[in-house]
Protein backbone atom coordinates (compact mmCIF):
# COMPACT_ATOMS: atom_id res chain seq x y z
CA UNK A 1 0.00 0.00 0.00
CA UNK A 2 0.98 3.57 -0.84
CA UNK A 3 0.46 6.12 2.40
CA UNK A 4 -1.77 9.01 0.86
CA UNK A 5 0.74 11.40 2.09
CA UNK A 6 3.83 9.47 0.28
CA UNK A 7 6.00 11.10 -2.50
CA UNK A 8 4.66 8.65 -4.58
CA UNK A 9 0.62 9.82 -4.18
CA UNK A 10 1.40 13.40 -4.45
CA UNK A 11 2.99 12.26 -7.39
CA UNK A 12 -0.12 11.40 -9.17
CA UNK A 13 -1.36 15.39 -8.96
CA UNK A 14 1.37 16.65 -11.28
CA UNK A 15 2.38 13.67 -13.55
CA UNK A 16 0.66 14.37 -16.47
CA UNK A 17 2.39 17.88 -16.24
CA UNK A 18 5.46 16.06 -15.93
CA UNK A 19 5.49 14.11 -18.72
CA UNK A 20 5.15 17.46 -20.85
CA UNK A 21 8.69 18.24 -19.07
CA UNK A 22 10.47 15.05 -19.44
CA UNK A 23 9.01 14.82 -23.36
CA UNK A 24 10.89 18.28 -23.54
CA UNK A 25 13.86 17.26 -22.05
CA UNK A 26 14.01 14.02 -24.64
CA UNK A 27 13.68 15.89 -27.63
CA UNK A 28 16.39 18.36 -26.63
CA UNK A 29 18.95 15.44 -25.29
CA UNK A 30 21.79 15.98 -27.34
CA UNK A 31 23.99 12.69 -28.05
CA UNK A 32 26.78 12.06 -30.41
CA UNK A 33 26.66 9.41 -33.06
CA UNK A 34 27.76 7.77 -36.02
CA UNK A 35 25.99 7.84 -39.26
CA UNK A 36 25.43 4.25 -39.39
CA UNK A 37 24.18 4.65 -35.80
CA UNK A 38 21.94 7.99 -36.44
CA UNK A 39 20.31 5.56 -40.10
CA UNK A 40 19.20 2.43 -37.18
CA UNK A 41 17.78 5.12 -35.05
CA UNK A 42 16.10 7.16 -37.38
CA UNK A 43 14.47 4.19 -39.23
CA UNK A 44 13.13 2.73 -35.67
CA UNK A 45 11.77 6.02 -34.89
CA UNK A 46 9.46 5.93 -38.02
CA UNK A 47 8.87 2.23 -37.96
CA UNK A 48 8.01 2.89 -34.22
CA UNK A 49 5.54 5.94 -35.20
CA UNK A 50 4.20 3.79 -37.78
CA UNK A 51 3.26 1.15 -35.17
CA UNK A 52 5.70 -1.47 -36.88
CA UNK A 53 7.32 -2.37 -33.05
CA UNK A 54 9.39 -5.60 -34.26
CA UNK A 55 10.68 -3.97 -37.25
CA UNK A 56 11.48 -1.05 -34.71
CA UNK A 57 13.03 -3.00 -32.10
CA UNK A 58 15.35 -4.32 -34.88
CA UNK A 59 16.59 -1.55 -35.80
CA UNK A 60 16.95 -0.57 -32.00
CA UNK A 61 19.22 -3.62 -31.40
CA UNK A 62 21.44 -2.44 -34.01
CA UNK A 63 22.17 0.81 -32.44
CA UNK A 64 23.00 -0.60 -29.44
CA UNK A 65 25.38 -3.16 -31.17
CA UNK A 66 26.88 -0.18 -33.14
CA UNK A 67 27.06 2.43 -30.29
CA UNK A 68 26.81 0.59 -26.58
CA UNK A 69 27.52 4.05 -24.81
CA UNK A 70 24.19 5.64 -26.82
CA UNK A 71 21.99 6.51 -24.16
CA UNK A 72 19.33 7.53 -26.94
CA UNK A 73 19.61 4.20 -28.39
CA UNK A 74 18.60 2.23 -25.11
CA UNK A 75 15.73 4.93 -24.44
CA UNK A 76 13.87 4.08 -27.99
CA UNK A 77 14.63 0.24 -27.38
CA UNK A 78 12.81 0.63 -24.18
CA UNK A 79 10.11 2.74 -25.21
CA UNK A 80 9.40 0.05 -28.14
CA UNK A 81 9.43 -2.93 -25.48
CA UNK A 82 6.98 -1.34 -23.17
CA UNK A 83 5.08 -0.83 -26.10
CA UNK A 84 4.61 -4.38 -26.75
CA UNK A 85 4.07 -5.11 -23.05
CA UNK A 86 7.17 -6.02 -22.13
CA UNK A 87 8.01 -4.37 -18.95
CA UNK A 88 11.02 -6.90 -17.92
CA UNK A 89 12.59 -6.40 -20.96
CA UNK A 90 12.47 -2.40 -20.45
CA UNK A 91 13.73 -2.31 -17.10
CA UNK A 92 17.55 -2.99 -17.58
CA UNK A 93 17.36 -0.75 -20.70
CA UNK A 94 16.29 2.51 -18.68
CA UNK A 95 18.41 1.35 -16.10
CA UNK A 96 21.65 1.81 -18.59
CA UNK A 97 20.36 5.16 -19.43
CA UNK A 98 20.62 6.37 -16.32
CA UNK A 99 23.91 5.10 -16.26
CA UNK A 100 24.92 6.46 -18.92
CA UNK A 101 23.18 10.22 -18.45
CA UNK A 102 22.05 10.37 -14.68
CA UNK A 103 19.92 13.36 -15.30
CA UNK A 104 18.14 12.03 -18.44
CA UNK A 105 14.94 12.41 -16.11
CA UNK A 106 11.96 10.94 -18.56
CA UNK A 107 13.90 7.68 -17.99
CA UNK A 108 14.12 7.83 -14.31
CA UNK A 109 10.42 8.45 -14.31
CA UNK A 110 9.37 5.58 -16.68
CA UNK A 111 11.98 3.31 -14.15
CA UNK A 112 10.10 4.62 -10.79
CA UNK A 113 6.81 3.94 -12.76
CA UNK A 114 7.79 0.41 -13.66
CA UNK A 115 9.45 -0.27 -10.53
CA UNK A 116 5.91 0.68 -8.36
CA UNK A 117 3.78 -1.63 -10.44
CA UNK A 118 6.47 -4.49 -9.52
CA UNK A 119 5.74 -3.43 -5.71
CA UNK A 120 9.21 -2.36 -5.38
CA UNK A 121 8.46 0.72 -3.55
CA UNK A 122 12.05 2.10 -2.32
CA UNK A 123 13.16 1.66 -5.81
CA UNK A 124 10.37 3.47 -7.05
CA UNK A 125 9.86 6.16 -4.67
CA UNK A 126 14.09 6.40 -4.84
CA UNK A 127 12.92 7.68 -8.50
CA UNK A 128 10.78 9.87 -8.58
CA UNK A 129 12.15 11.73 -5.55
CA UNK A 130 15.30 12.47 -7.83
CA UNK A 131 12.40 13.46 -10.52
CA UNK A 132 10.21 15.78 -8.36
CA UNK A 133 13.74 17.81 -7.55
CA UNK A 134 12.42 19.92 -10.99
CA UNK A 135 9.90 21.30 -8.46
CA UNK A 136 11.91 22.57 -6.05
CA UNK A 137 12.30 26.27 -6.21
CA UNK A 138 15.50 26.61 -4.42
CA UNK A 139 17.09 24.38 -6.52
CA UNK A 140 16.29 26.47 -9.89
CA UNK A 141 17.49 29.57 -8.66
CA UNK A 142 21.05 27.96 -7.43
CA UNK A 143 21.43 26.76 -11.13
CA UNK A 144 20.27 29.65 -11.97
CA UNK A 145 23.31 31.15 -10.45
CA UNK A 146 25.36 29.05 -12.34
CA UNK A 147 24.14 29.35 -15.34
CA UNK A 148 25.02 33.48 -14.76
CA UNK A 149 28.53 32.96 -13.94
CA UNK A 150 28.68 30.53 -17.04
CA UNK A 151 27.95 33.31 -19.17
CA UNK A 152 24.22 31.38 -20.19
CA UNK A 153 22.08 34.13 -19.12
CA UNK A 154 18.81 32.61 -21.25
CA UNK A 155 19.00 29.31 -19.18
CA UNK A 156 19.45 31.42 -16.01
CA UNK A 157 16.11 33.13 -17.17
CA UNK A 158 14.60 29.62 -17.71
CA UNK A 159 15.28 28.37 -14.20
CA UNK A 160 14.61 31.98 -12.48
CA UNK A 161 10.89 31.87 -14.23
CA UNK A 162 10.07 28.52 -12.94
CA UNK A 163 11.51 29.56 -9.62
CA UNK A 164 8.81 32.58 -9.61
CA UNK A 165 5.91 29.97 -10.18
CA UNK A 166 7.30 27.67 -7.40
CA UNK A 167 7.38 30.07 -5.05
CA UNK A 168 5.02 32.41 -3.87
CA UNK A 169 5.32 36.52 -4.03
CA UNK A 170 9.24 35.69 -5.29
CA UNK A 171 9.78 39.08 -6.14
CA UNK A 172 13.89 38.26 -5.93
CA UNK A 173 13.11 36.29 -8.55
CA UNK A 174 11.46 38.57 -11.03
CA UNK A 175 14.30 41.28 -10.23
CA UNK A 176 16.73 39.07 -12.01
CA UNK A 177 14.75 37.85 -14.74
CA UNK A 178 14.23 42.04 -15.38
CA UNK A 179 17.92 42.54 -15.56
CA UNK A 180 19.16 39.51 -17.11
CA UNK A 181 16.61 40.72 -19.91
CA UNK A 182 18.13 44.64 -19.18
CA UNK A 183 21.76 42.88 -19.88
CA UNK A 184 20.79 40.85 -22.98
CA UNK A 185 19.13 44.46 -24.73
CA UNK A 186 15.59 42.97 -24.26
CA UNK A 187 14.25 46.04 -22.86
CA UNK A 188 10.27 45.46 -23.33
CA UNK A 189 10.65 42.56 -21.46
CA UNK A 190 13.02 43.32 -19.00
CA UNK A 191 10.16 46.18 -17.68
CA UNK A 192 7.40 43.49 -17.88
CA UNK A 193 9.53 41.58 -15.72
CA UNK A 194 10.44 44.25 -13.12
CA UNK A 195 6.68 45.33 -13.48
CA UNK A 196 5.88 41.86 -11.84
CA UNK A 197 7.94 42.55 -8.97
CA UNK A 198 6.45 45.89 -8.23
CA UNK A 199 3.11 44.64 -8.33
CA UNK A 200 4.29 41.73 -5.41
CA UNK A 201 5.55 44.55 -3.62
CA UNK A 202 5.28 48.19 -4.74
CA UNK A 203 8.16 49.32 -2.33
CA UNK A 204 10.76 47.20 -3.44
CA UNK A 205 13.78 49.12 -3.54
CA UNK A 206 15.97 47.47 -6.45
CA UNK A 207 12.71 47.11 -8.22
CA UNK A 208 11.85 50.85 -8.42
CA UNK A 209 15.06 51.91 -9.10
CA UNK A 210 15.69 49.25 -12.08
CA UNK A 211 11.99 50.11 -13.24
CA UNK A 212 12.69 53.69 -13.61
CA UNK A 213 15.71 53.30 -15.60
CA UNK A 214 13.80 50.53 -17.71
CA UNK A 215 11.14 52.81 -17.81
CA UNK A 216 12.87 55.96 -19.21
CA UNK A 217 15.18 53.85 -22.00
CA UNK A 218 12.19 52.06 -23.22
CA UNK A 219 10.13 55.85 -23.64
CA UNK A 220 13.25 56.59 -25.58
CA UNK A 221 13.62 53.66 -27.81
CA UNK A 222 10.00 53.80 -28.72
CA UNK A 223 10.16 57.50 -29.72
CA UNK A 224 13.07 57.00 -31.69
CA UNK A 225 11.49 54.16 -33.60
CA UNK A 226 8.57 56.23 -34.07
CA UNK A 227 10.13 59.10 -35.63
CA UNK A 228 11.65 56.76 -37.88
CA UNK A 229 8.54 55.43 -39.11
CA UNK A 230 7.43 58.88 -39.91
CA UNK A 231 10.57 59.75 -41.72
CA UNK A 232 12.33 61.97 -39.45
CA UNK A 233 15.57 60.67 -39.37
CA UNK A 234 17.48 63.13 -37.74
CA UNK A 235 15.67 63.34 -34.68
CA UNK A 236 15.72 59.42 -34.84
CA UNK A 237 19.40 59.31 -34.59
CA UNK A 238 19.21 61.96 -31.76
CA UNK A 239 16.86 60.20 -29.27
CA UNK A 240 19.19 56.58 -30.41
CA UNK A 241 22.44 58.60 -29.20
CA UNK A 242 19.89 59.78 -26.11
CA UNK A 243 19.40 56.05 -25.51
CA UNK A 244 23.32 56.08 -25.64
CA UNK A 245 23.99 58.07 -22.85
CA UNK A 246 20.93 56.65 -20.71
CA UNK A 247 22.75 53.58 -20.57
CA UNK A 248 26.58 53.68 -21.59
CA UNK A 249 27.52 50.49 -19.35
CA UNK A 250 25.53 47.97 -21.49
CA UNK A 251 27.40 47.49 -24.70
CA UNK A 252 24.01 45.79 -26.07
CA UNK A 253 22.19 49.19 -26.40
CA UNK A 254 25.05 50.78 -27.71
CA UNK A 255 25.49 48.16 -30.41
CA UNK A 256 21.47 48.16 -31.43
CA UNK A 257 21.29 52.42 -31.35
CA UNK A 258 24.27 52.44 -33.56
CA UNK A 259 22.80 50.41 -35.47
CA UNK A 260 19.87 52.03 -36.16
CA UNK A 261 21.77 55.30 -36.07
CA UNK A 262 23.72 54.25 -39.69
CA UNK A 263 19.99 52.95 -40.87
CA UNK A 264 18.98 56.97 -40.59
CA UNK A 265 22.09 57.96 -42.14
CA UNK A 266 21.25 55.46 -45.05
CA UNK A 267 17.35 56.41 -45.46
CA UNK A 268 18.15 60.11 -45.25
CA UNK A 269 20.56 59.85 -48.15
CA UNK A 270 23.72 60.75 -45.95
CA UNK A 271 26.03 58.30 -47.20
CA UNK A 272 29.43 59.17 -45.82
CA UNK A 273 27.76 59.33 -41.99
CA UNK A 274 26.47 56.01 -42.75
CA UNK A 275 29.10 53.85 -44.10
CA UNK A 276 30.88 55.46 -41.20
CA UNK A 277 28.24 54.36 -38.28
CA UNK A 278 27.58 51.26 -40.10
CA UNK A 279 31.16 49.96 -40.24
CA UNK A 280 31.60 50.71 -36.25
CA UNK A 281 28.89 48.35 -35.42
CA UNK A 282 29.98 45.60 -38.32
CA UNK A 283 33.51 45.54 -36.35
CA UNK A 284 31.35 44.87 -33.24
CA UNK A 285 28.99 42.69 -35.46
CA UNK A 286 30.72 41.13 -38.67
CA UNK A 287 27.39 39.68 -39.55
CA UNK A 288 24.79 42.11 -38.69
CA UNK A 289 22.74 41.98 -41.77
CA UNK A 290 20.79 45.02 -40.71
CA UNK A 291 24.27 47.43 -41.19
CA UNK A 292 25.05 45.51 -44.02
CA UNK A 293 22.33 46.11 -45.93
CA UNK A 294 22.23 49.53 -44.59
CA UNK A 295 25.63 50.10 -45.46
CA UNK A 296 25.14 48.72 -48.73
CA UNK A 297 22.54 51.30 -49.60
CA UNK A 298 24.92 54.55 -48.76
CA UNK A 299 27.97 52.72 -51.03
CA UNK A 300 25.08 52.69 -53.91
CA UNK A 301 24.56 56.63 -53.29
CA UNK A 302 28.65 57.42 -53.42
CA UNK A 303 28.58 55.06 -56.87
CA UNK A 304 31.00 52.82 -54.86
CA UNK A 305 29.39 49.62 -56.22
CA UNK A 306 31.86 47.04 -56.04
CA UNK A 307 31.66 47.44 -51.80
CA UNK A 308 27.95 47.56 -51.93
CA UNK A 309 27.85 43.78 -53.92
CA UNK A 310 30.13 42.44 -51.29
CA UNK A 311 28.12 43.87 -48.96
CA UNK A 312 24.62 42.46 -50.22
CA UNK A 313 26.60 39.12 -50.81
CA UNK A 314 27.77 39.24 -47.49
CA UNK A 315 24.33 39.64 -46.27
CA UNK A 316 22.75 36.81 -48.28
CA UNK A 317 24.87 34.50 -46.83
CA UNK A 318 23.39 34.88 -43.56
CA UNK A 319 19.37 35.83 -44.48
CA UNK A 320 19.50 33.74 -48.57
CA UNK A 321 15.71 34.84 -48.54
CA UNK A 322 15.25 38.44 -47.67
CA UNK A 323 14.03 39.83 -50.48
CA UNK A 324 15.71 43.52 -49.97
CA UNK A 325 18.89 41.81 -50.29
CA UNK A 326 18.16 40.32 -53.42
CA UNK A 327 16.70 43.14 -54.96
CA UNK A 328 19.57 45.23 -53.42
CA UNK A 329 21.91 43.14 -54.97
CA UNK A 330 20.37 43.08 -58.73
CA UNK A 331 20.61 46.69 -58.39
CA UNK A 332 23.94 46.88 -57.40
CA UNK A 333 24.74 44.82 -60.34
CA UNK A 334 22.76 46.64 -62.44
CA UNK A 335 24.55 50.06 -61.64
CA UNK A 336 27.99 48.73 -62.39
CA UNK A 337 27.34 47.44 -65.19
CA UNK A 338 25.72 50.50 -66.43
CA UNK A 339 28.54 52.47 -64.90
CA UNK A 340 31.04 50.69 -66.81
CA UNK A 341 28.84 52.67 -69.87
CA UNK A 342 27.34 56.05 -69.53
CA UNK A 343 26.63 57.56 -66.57
CA UNK A 344 24.20 60.51 -66.36
CA UNK A 345 25.46 61.56 -62.89
CA UNK A 346 29.26 61.87 -63.83
CA UNK A 347 28.70 63.81 -67.38
CA UNK A 348 26.51 66.52 -65.19
CA UNK A 349 29.22 66.28 -62.27
CA UNK A 350 26.82 65.56 -59.22
CA UNK A 351 25.87 63.49 -56.73
CA UNK A 352 23.18 60.50 -57.40
CA UNK A 353 20.96 62.28 -54.89
CA UNK A 354 21.41 65.63 -56.57
CA UNK A 355 18.39 67.64 -56.50
CA UNK A 356 16.45 68.70 -59.89
CA UNK A 357 17.60 72.43 -59.17
CA UNK A 358 21.67 71.28 -58.58
CA UNK A 359 20.81 69.33 -61.66
CA UNK A 360 19.60 72.26 -63.86
CA UNK A 361 22.19 74.59 -62.76
CA UNK A 362 24.76 71.78 -63.81
CA UNK A 363 23.39 70.94 -67.03
CA UNK A 364 23.29 74.92 -67.91
CA UNK A 365 27.47 75.83 -66.57
CA UNK A 366 28.37 73.18 -69.04
CA UNK A 367 26.28 73.33 -72.08
CA UNK A 368 27.01 76.76 -71.94
CA UNK A 369 31.29 75.64 -71.76
CA UNK A 370 30.72 72.83 -74.65
CA UNK A 371 28.31 74.88 -76.52
CA UNK A 372 29.67 73.10 -80.65
CA UNK A 373 29.58 77.27 -81.84
CA UNK A 374 32.02 78.20 -79.17
CA UNK A 375 34.60 76.12 -81.31
CA UNK A 376 36.20 76.79 -84.04
CA UNK A 377 38.45 73.71 -84.85
CA UNK A 378 36.55 71.09 -86.86
CA UNK A 379 38.62 68.60 -84.44
CA UNK A 380 37.63 70.96 -81.51
CA UNK A 381 33.96 71.08 -82.73
CA UNK A 382 33.10 67.17 -83.28
CA UNK A 383 34.55 66.55 -79.66
CA UNK A 384 32.63 69.43 -78.57
CA UNK A 385 28.90 68.74 -80.23
CA UNK A 386 29.41 64.37 -78.86
CA UNK A 387 29.99 66.27 -74.86
CA UNK A 388 26.85 68.81 -76.24
CA UNK A 389 24.88 65.43 -76.78
CA UNK A 390 25.56 63.96 -73.85
CA UNK A 391 25.37 66.76 -71.69
CA UNK A 392 21.50 67.40 -73.21
CA UNK A 393 20.79 63.53 -72.62
CA UNK A 394 21.38 63.51 -69.30
CA UNK A 395 19.83 66.88 -68.44
CA UNK A 396 16.82 65.14 -70.14
CA UNK A 397 16.98 62.10 -68.22
CA UNK A 398 18.05 63.12 -64.78
CA UNK A 399 15.04 66.45 -64.45
CA UNK A 400 12.22 64.11 -65.78
CA UNK A 401 11.46 62.02 -62.63
CA UNK A 402 9.95 58.67 -64.74
CA UNK A 403 13.46 58.88 -66.97
CA UNK A 404 15.89 59.27 -63.26
CA UNK A 405 14.03 56.62 -61.39
CA UNK A 406 14.60 53.72 -64.84
CA UNK A 407 18.16 55.44 -64.74
CA UNK A 408 18.75 54.79 -61.14
CA UNK A 409 17.52 51.88 -60.90
CA UNK A 410 20.00 50.05 -63.69
CA UNK A 411 18.28 50.85 -67.14
CA UNK A 412 19.04 53.67 -69.54
CA UNK A 413 15.81 54.98 -70.87
CA UNK A 414 17.78 56.43 -73.48
CA UNK A 415 19.74 53.15 -74.35
CA UNK A 416 17.91 51.62 -77.88
CA UNK A 417 19.68 48.63 -76.84
CA UNK A 418 18.22 48.04 -73.34
CA UNK A 419 14.66 49.37 -74.51
CA UNK A 420 14.32 47.00 -77.13
CA UNK A 421 16.36 44.25 -76.73
CA UNK A 422 18.14 44.60 -80.01
CA UNK A 423 21.86 46.16 -81.49
CA UNK A 424 22.02 49.74 -82.46
CA UNK A 425 23.78 53.16 -81.13
CA UNK A 426 22.88 53.35 -77.35
CA UNK A 427 23.28 57.27 -77.82
CA UNK A 428 21.20 57.68 -80.66
CA UNK A 429 20.33 61.31 -80.58
CA UNK A 430 22.89 62.93 -83.80
CA UNK A 431 23.74 66.47 -83.46
CA UNK A 432 21.09 67.45 -86.15
CA UNK A 433 18.37 65.94 -83.70
CA UNK A 434 19.59 68.94 -80.98
CA UNK A 435 19.45 72.06 -83.75
CA UNK A 436 16.62 74.18 -82.53
CA UNK A 437 17.21 72.84 -79.05
CA UNK A 438 17.52 75.92 -76.41
CA UNK A 439 19.74 74.16 -73.43
CA UNK A 440 18.77 77.22 -71.04
CA UNK A 441 14.68 77.11 -71.53
CA UNK A 442 14.06 76.57 -68.39
CA UNK A 443 14.04 79.98 -67.34
CA UNK A 444 17.40 80.79 -67.71
CA UNK A 445 18.26 84.26 -69.16
CA UNK A 446 21.06 82.82 -72.00
CA UNK A 447 20.25 82.86 -75.48
CA UNK A 448 22.28 81.03 -77.98
CA UNK A 449 21.65 81.09 -82.32
CA UNK A 450 22.69 77.59 -83.73
CA UNK A 451 25.16 77.96 -86.63
CA UNK A 452 25.63 74.97 -88.88
CA UNK A 453 27.67 74.59 -92.44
Amino acid sequence: MVAPGSVTSRLGSVFPFLLVLVDLQYEGAECGVNADVEKHLELGKKLLAAGQLADALSQFHAAVDGDPDNYIAYYRRATVFLAMGKSKAALPDLTKVIELKMDFTAARLQRGHLLLKQGKLDEAEDDFKKVVCVWDAELRELRAECFIKEGEPRKAISDLKAASKLKNDNTEAFYKISTLYYQLGDHELSLSEVRECLKLDQDHKRCFAHYKQVKKLNKLIESAEELIRDGRYTDATSKYESVMKTEPSVAEYTIRSKERICHCFSKDEKPVEAIRVCSEVLQMEPDNVNALKDRAEAYLIEEMYDEAIQDYETAQEHNENDQQIREGLEKAQRLLKQSQKRDYYKILGVKRNAKKQEIIKAYRKLALQWHPDNFQNEEEKKKAEKKFIDIAAAKEVLSDPEMRKKFDDGEDPLDTESQQGGGGNPFHRSWNSWQGFNPFSSGGPFRFKFHFN
